[in-house]
C-alpha cells in the first residue's frame, strides 16, 4: 500500500504485513480463538505500524454488541459529573468496553434523541443518569436487551439495576444537623425544581424534617442559568433584604453556597456563630475558601465506579442478570459554617 493511497485499510493489508492470513488476523484483533503469542505480537505490530482500527460495526453483525457502554448525562459543565466518568471509565479500564457519553442538558426530550442514537449503535450497556425518565425513554431502556443501571439517585422505581444515594435521606440529615445546632430561622437556596429532580428531593427530604421537628421554612429563592457563585451571591443578597432575621441558608448545591458564603464574609457576618451556611456535594475544589462550607458528598465516584462494575460483570456473565440496587450513604462535612453543639 503506497503512502499516498487513501483508501480504507482492511485485513487484507494486515495480513500481507503479517505474513499471516486474513483469519488468524481477525482472531487476533477480536482477541478469539487459539493464536501463539509470536503471532499475535507480529499481527498486532503489524496492525499498529499500519495505524489499522477494526471496524467494531462490521463486527457487531454477527454478534449485534459492540464493546460500547452509553453513558448519558445531563451535563459536562456541571462539576459532579467528571468526577461520575473518572470512576466509570477506572472500572472499564481493564474490561475492553468502552464508555461513550451524550449529553441531555436536563431535557427528557433531548434525552430520547440521545438515547435513540446510542443505542442505535447496540452499545453493550446503558448507565444514564436519574430516575425520571420520559414514558419513551423508559420504554427504550426496558426494550434494550441490555444492562441498564440508573445512577445518582435511588428514590423512586428503576428500569433495571441503581445505583446512588437517597436525597431525601440527604435533605432530613442535614435538617437534623441544622437543628440540632441550635439554627431557628432557615431559608433554602436552589435550582429550579423542574429540571433538577434530585435537588427536589433533597429539599422535600429537609422540610419534612424540618416540619416534624415544628420548624418551617422561612424563605426560598431559585434560579436557572448563570455563574452559580454569581447566582449565590445575589440570591444571598435578596433573601436577607426579605428575610434580615434568618441564621441559616441551606444551598442546593456548593457552587451557590460558596457564592453566598462570599457575600456574607463580605458583610462581616459572624459564621457559623450568629450565621450558618451548608451546601451540597462536597466540592474539593472550594477547600481553599476562607471558610470550609459545610456540606455533604454524594458519593460521585463510587456511584460511577459501582455502576461500570454491574456493567462489565453481566457482559462479561453473557447473561441477562439479576437488577442491583446499591444505595451508598453520604456523610455530613460540617467544615467551618456549622456551629458544633
Amino acid at each position: 500500500m503506497s503512502a499516498n493511497d487513501n483508501r480504507p485499510l482492511t485485513l487484507r493489508d494486515v495480513s500481507e504485513a503479517s505474513g499471516v492470513s486474513e483469519m488468524t488476523v481477525s482472531r487476533v484483533l477480536r482477541n478469539r480463538g487459539d493464536v501463539s503469542d509470536a503471532t499475535r505480537q507480529r499481527v498486532l505490530e503489524a496492525a499498529k505500524e499500519l495505524g489499522y482500527v477494526p471496524n467494531k460495526i462490521a463486527g457487531a453483525l454477527a454478534s449485534q454488541r459492540v464493546n460500547l457502554v452509553a453513558v448519558i448525562i445531563p451535563s459536562m459543565s456541571n462539576m459532579v459529573f467528571p468526577e461520575v466518568m473518572t470512576g466509570i471509565s477506572e472500572a472499564l479500564e481493564e474490561t475492553g468496553l468502552q464508555p461513550v457519553v451524550g449529553v441531555t442538558g436536563y431535557s427528557p426530550e433531548k434525552e430520547e434523541k440521545v438515547l435513540y442514537e446510542m443505542l442505535s449503535w447496540r452499545p453493550s450497556g446503558v448507565i444514564i443518569a436519574g430516575l425520571e425518565h420520559s414514558d419513551a425513554s423508559r420504554a427504550m431502556l426496558r426494550a434494550s436487551g441490555i444492562p441498564v443501571v440508573e445512577i445518582m439517585d435511588v428514590d423512586g422505581t428503576p428500569v433495571d439495576s441503581v445505583v446512588g444515594i437517597s436525597h431525601r435521606r440527604a435533605g432530613r440529615q442535614m435538617a437534623q444537623a441544622i437543628l440540632k445546632d441550635g439554627y431557628e430561622h432557615i431559608a433554602f437556596l436552589g435550582t429550579k425544581m423542574a429540571q433538577d429532580h434530585r435537588a427536589r428531593k433533597r429539599f422535600e427530604g429537609f422540610t419534612e424534617a424540618l416540619a416534624k421537628a415544628g420548624v418551617e421554612i422561612e424563605d426560598r429563592e431559585f434560579y436557572s442559568g448563570g455563574s452559580a457563585l454569581v447566582k449565590g451571591r445575589e440570591m444571598t443578597k435578596e433573601v436577607l433584604e426579605r428575610s434580615p432575621d434568618l441564621d441559616f441558608i441551606y444551598y442546593s448545591n456548593d457552587l451557590i453556597g460558596a457564592g453566598g458564603l462570599l457575600y456574607l464574609l463580605e458583610q462581616g457576618v459572624k459564621i457559623p456563630q450568629d450565621f450558618g451556611l451548608a451546601g451540597f456535594n462536597g466540592l474539593n475544589l472550594l477547600k481553599g475558601l476562607p471558610r470550609e462550607l459545610a456540606s455533604m458528598d454524594a458519593c460521585r465516584h463510587e456511584i460511577g465506579h459501582t455502576a461500570a462494575e454491574i456493567i462489565a460483570r453481566r457482559v462479561e456473565e453473557g447473561a441477562a442478570g439479576k437488577p442491583e440496587r446499591v444505595v451508598l450513604e453520604p456523610k455530613i462535612s460540617y467544615g467551618d459554617t456549622l456551629r458544633r453543639r
